[in-house]
């Protein structure tokens, strides 16, 4: 679906593009559009559930991602189409009692509004057409794209430029306090900060954030989308995070970052089990982030993928979010191995379904994408969508 999508957009190039989008909003809307932006999905490589206790992560901003085409309005309410939930508009007023409301997914938007109101800006109506390339429930941080998104809409309305990292917070919090999923800050500021061609360290304690080259044309990164569609406001994300904040206190310190490697060995005399699997996982990980940094510097691929598979058993096996259909896919990538192309290969994201990604050489992607489609296929009777690609920008105002 989301291929589709993107072919739909980008087969005839840039201005044919923003063609397409605009004749999209005289088709819903009527009229003419004064604005498209767009705000990338992304994808991390590695540093899976550091970003709340304080760790390490190790995304980028994906070519795939959210369109606002939109035109102002002057009496103060917002109107929104979303082309994956065809139906009427969503039509809500703008203002500082906002609140959540129906659809679930418009709630996105309406935090973010609410927090640039907080922040000062001036916020009008709008009316809006969304349109994404990236599947929901995806792993591929939709809810971040649509937030982001939001938010470059409304500067470019306001005639406001906010600080990028207040931007980035501004859209976190309205996944807190409107979405009700207690988000670390990764996702907000991968789509934020993303630079193409690079992935972007982040340091979730101190907000430092380092660009990281990918270097090389004889590697690619595949997406592998299971299609199993994961809900992180289900209770399960929330868990966890409950489990590292409990683990935290026992072991006397304020975030799980603060515990070095080699203190994992004592962790079962001191935590319960559970909590000592949570605890080894965020530990070991941050640890693998940092390691895949520097190998991926020097375009050390067989290093850097040993590291992939190691943080996949981690997240199956001690934080407990993997599935049986990542898990397999994972499986059919290991089969494959270096000799068959695949250097590594991870679930991706928050877990209980969406995405893998795995590390491939690039003169074997067609070999691998067939590989993977056909045994998931055979296996669960599902087509799953395989993607490539490079790091990319982050949000970015199309038109004007």
């Amino acid at each position: 679906m989301s291929e589709q999508k993107g072919e739909q957009l980008s087969a005839s190039g840039g201005e044919s593009s923003g063609e397409f989008l605009r004749e999209l909003f005289r088709e819903r809307v009527g009229g003419e559009a004064e604005a498209v932006v767009f705000a990338p999905g992304r994808v991390n490589l590695i540093g899976e559930h550091t970003d709340y206790n304080g760790g390490w992560v190790l995304p980028m901003a994906i070519e795939l991602g959210i369109y606002l085409v939109a035109r102002g309005r002057n009496d103060g309410r917002v109107r929104l189409w979303s082309e994956d939930f065809p139906g009427e508009a969503v039509e809500f007023e703008v203002g500082s009692g906002m609140g959540v409301g129906e659809p679930g997914w418009s709630n996105y938007v309406r935090g973010v509004l609410a927090g640039m109101i907080g922040a000062g800006v001036k916020v009008g109506g709008f009316d809006a057409v969304i349109w994404a390339t990236l599947p929901r429930g995806g792993g591929l941080s939709s809810s971040a794209a649509l937030e982001v998104a939001t938010a470059t809409l409304v500067e470019l309305f306001a005639g406001e430029r906010l600080d990028l990292e207040e931007k980035a917070f501004i859209c976190q919090k309205a996944e807190h306090d409107f979405a009700g999923t207690p988000c670390g800050m990764m996702d907000q500021f991968a789509v934020v900060f993303g630079k193409r061609g690079q992935l972007v360290l982040i340091d979730c304690r101190s907000m430092e954030r380092t660009l990281v080259p990918m270097l090389g044309e004889d590697v690619a990164l595949m997406v592998i989308n299971t299609m199993v569609r994961h809900e992180l406001t289900d209770g399960g994300y929330r868990s966890r995070r409950e489990d590292c904040e409990e683990a935290s206190r026992l072991l006397g310190v304020s975030q799980l970052r603060e515990i070095g490697l080699e203190a994992v060995a004592g962790l079962d005399g001191l935590l319960p089990e559970r909590l000592a699997k949570r605890a080894r996982h965020v530990i070991t990980e941050n640890a693998r982030t940092l390691q895949a940094v520097e190998a991926l510097g020097l375009g050390r691929w067989e290093e850097l993928g040993e590291l992939m598979w190691a943080s996949h058993g981690s997240l199956r096996d001690d934080f407990n979010v993997s599935c049986a259909e990542l898990d397999l896919v994972v499986e059919e990538a290991r089969k494959l191995g270096v000799a068959g192309g695949v250097y590594g290969c991870r679930m991706t994201g928050g877990g209980f379904g969406g995405c893998c990604i795995a590390l491939v050489s690039r003169s074997r992607v067609v070999e691998v994408r067939e590989w993977l489609g056909a045994r998931y296929l055979e296996e669960t009777g599902v087509e799953a969508t395989i993607f490539v690609t490079r790091p990319a920008d982050g949000a970015t105002v199309l038109f004007p």
